[in-house]
């Protein structure tokens, strides 16, 4: 039994796996362990530094499985953020495992974007060959060509959707493609979503789908869906969420310079990142709920309820997990979302103090004064 040990993380490996190198690559965050097999294939996993007892990816199980497939259709006029964010999701995915497979297919070799850029060298779909557990992405498109979806090539196509999910591929859609899902019967008594511009429009075209109005992303089985543009990322990493956990999909999430609850004017090192880094479920839904209730009281015995923790579990809970107190994690909201409101034309002192929580303006101002003070105290 082959033993590789990373900071605090450890991996046993079966030598039945034939592994006959191994390449330890020290990255920012973390270690990259990369296997090579017999075969020739190799493997990748990605450490985490500072895990205590735990293992981020179990690499057993990722060397006996085979990689996945991700297939995404590119339809003519597609929206180059509706493929392009999920896509290099997957891509980051792939580096740090090598589980992913991305492949690209379409009607026909070349097609064109909604702002006219062509994709060629495409393989016609008839030719891919997906397997249970593979999927399958629909990315959004024009919302011109929607009348278009009645021809003779789209209904081949649907028919091929419709095969592709009775044989266990997992089919996800962005924006406009929740139609062409649709049209291939796969949304019938589903929950599903659009665009929100779309919304009555796939309600009234298909009675049977169970629309959510307000939902980012949905899944029902084994159909994904996604409201659109930068939704497809939120939903490609809920998928990686789904396969590797909430940590990893947290590691993608930075490496893409996005989080949860996204916002203008954040910096790219935010404190919606910073503090994620640990794989507690309850301690991650607090911090969800405070990042969406600032302006309430941050009452302990409250908040320990919430995650059904005594207030003294919780406090050393999440300190344990997050390196900082709760307190000190309020504030840095606060004054997060303090900074964004400060840039806002027409808003007051007094006002910005109301929706971030702080007692009143001068609470306010004493904490960015204090702030400035040990920034320039640091630099000196």
């Amino acid at each position: 039994m082959y033993h590789l040990k990373s900071i605090e993380c450890s991996y046993h490996i079966k030598r039945n796996l034939r592994i006959v190198r191994i390449i330890i690559i020290k990255r920012q965050k973390g270690q990259l362990i990369q296997l090579t097999l017999l075969t020739g294939r190799i493997c990748r996993l990605f450490v985490l530094d500072g895990l205590v007892q735990a293992v981020y990816l179990y690499a057993e199980s990722m060397l006996m499985a085979a990689p996945a497939k991700i297939l995404f259709f590119i339809p003519p006029g597609v929206h180059m953020l509706d493929l392009s964010g999920p896509v290099q999701a997957f891509w980051e995915a792939d580096q740090l495992t090598g589980r992913y497979e991305i492949s690209y297919c379409s009607f026909k070799a070349e097609v064109p974007d909604a702002t006219g850029i062509h994709f060629s060298r495409l393989t016609h779909y008839s030719k891919v060959r997906l397997q249970k557990g593979d999927y399958l992405f629909i990315p959004g498109f024009s919302s011109r060509l929607l009348d278009q979806l009645d021809e003779a090539q789209w209904k081949r196509l649907y028919s091929w959707i419709s095969r592709q999910a009775a044989r266990g591929v997992l089919v996800c859609s962005v924006c406009v493609g929740a139609f062409v899902l649709a049209r291939s019967g796969l949304l019938e008594g589903k929950k599903c979503t659009t665009h929100w511009s779309l919304i009555e429009k796939l309600k009234a075209a298909f009675p049977g789908a169970h629309i959510q109005e307000d939902a980012l992303f949905t899944r029902d089985g084994g159909i994904y869906t996604s409201a659109g543009i930068t939704s497809g990322i939120d939903l490609a990493l809920f998928i990686l969420e789904e396969n590797h956990g909430a940590l990893f999909a947290h590691k993608i999430a930075r490496e893409l310079v996005v989080y949860s609850r996204r916002g203008a004017g954040h910096s790219q090192d935010s404190v919606y990142l910073n503090y994620r880094n640990h794989p507690h479920n309850g301690i991650h839904q607090l911090q969800d709920w405070l990042i969406d209730n600032l302006a309430s009281p941050a009452n302990i015995e409250k908040m320990a309820e919430r995650v059904n923790m005594s207030s003294r579990n919780l406090t050393r809970t999440f300190k344990l997990q997050t390196g900082i107190s709760i307190h000190q994690y309020i504030t840095l909201l606060r004054l997060e979302k303090a900074d964004t409101l400060r840039n806002a034309p027409g808003i007051t002192i007094s006002a910005i103090a109301g929706q971030c929580g702080f007692a009143n303006e001068r609470q306010l101002q004493r904490i960015w004064k204090n702030r400035a003070f040990q920034r320039t105290d640091t630099h000196s």
